[in-house]
């Protein structure tokens, strides 16, 4: 079978995306989305996502992390895929999109898009780290010496050792100003840091605010793939109109076959 594919990346967080609007994608080939995201001998990204028809919205989103598993909401992903979107010819300059967390809306200037959450219902505290969900399960925690840390060791253990085999993203983070933080993600499905994760620094963002590490309702993240912007308003214990907002682009384009 040949297939075309695209290439797109968000702050280094890097995908595989396929006009599957045929259906013609075996999406059960776990092995198969597992080699296309493989560096080494496939293609190489943190994950493969299907742009599919929906019949409410603009389109559907089907994201697989790099393992070849289905996946939980991938905030940087949906913002490549509203990019993509754009590309095809799918949308203009908004979308509304369903994902596996439910719908999404984003908006796309140039090459910057903006995607709004879903709204966080939970957040909890304890003593030096902060749990919630933001499409995704994430741990955050600040840590001194975040450029030397040893991201991938620590969140594994983490990962594995406190969530179990379900796991959790595990966020590690370091203030740099009063609405500047600077953020390393080990992503689960990855087992590995990435350059950028947008659920992660979506929950960040809203950790610091909780644990009163900042003040502001808007916050730049600094990953090792560049910099995103996340956005919120607090209603009682509910965050919403959270939004994520940074670079998407095409690398390029090819086609594989097996």
């Amino acid at each position: 079978m040949t297939l075309q594919f695209f290439k797109y990346q968000g702050t280094g967080n890097d995908f595989v995306m396929i006009d599957n609007r045929s259906l013609d994608f075996p999406k059960n080939d776990t092995k198969l989305i597992n080699h296309l995201c493989d560096r080494r001998f496939g293609i190489g990204a943190d994950g493969l996502i299907l742009l599919e028809n929906d019949e409410t919205t603009d389109f559907k989103m089907v994201y697989f992390n790099a393992d070849g598993n289905e996946s939980s909401m991938c905030g940087n992903g949906g913002r490549c895929l509203v990019a993509f979107a754009k590309y095809l010819g799918v949308i203009e300059n908004t979308a509304s999109f369903n994902a596996v967390d439910g719908l999404h809306h984003a908006s796309i200037d140039d090459d910057t898009v903006r995607l709004q959450m879903i709204d966080v219902l939970k957040v909890e505290q304890f003593d030096n780290y902060v749990f919630l969900d933001t499409g995704s399960p994430h741990h955050v925690q600040m840590v001194s010496g975040l450029e030397k840390f040893d991201v991938k060791t620590e969140g594994a253990k983490l990962r594995y050792g406190k969530y179990g085999e379900k796991g959790s993203n595990i966020n590690f983070v370091q203030k740099t100003a009063p609405d500047i933080f600077s953020v390393r993600t080990y992503e689960r499905g990855v087992e590995d840091e990435t350059f950028s994760c947008g659920t992660g620094v979506t929950a960040v963002g809203i950790a610091m605010f909780v644990t009163k590490q900042t003040e502001a309702t808007e916050v730049t993240l600094n990953t090792p793939g560049g910099e995103l912007k996340v956005s919120f308003e607090q209603n009682g214990d509910v965050f919403e109109n959270v939004f994520l907002q940074g670079p998407a682009k095409q690398v390029f384009k090819g086609v594989v076959e097996w």
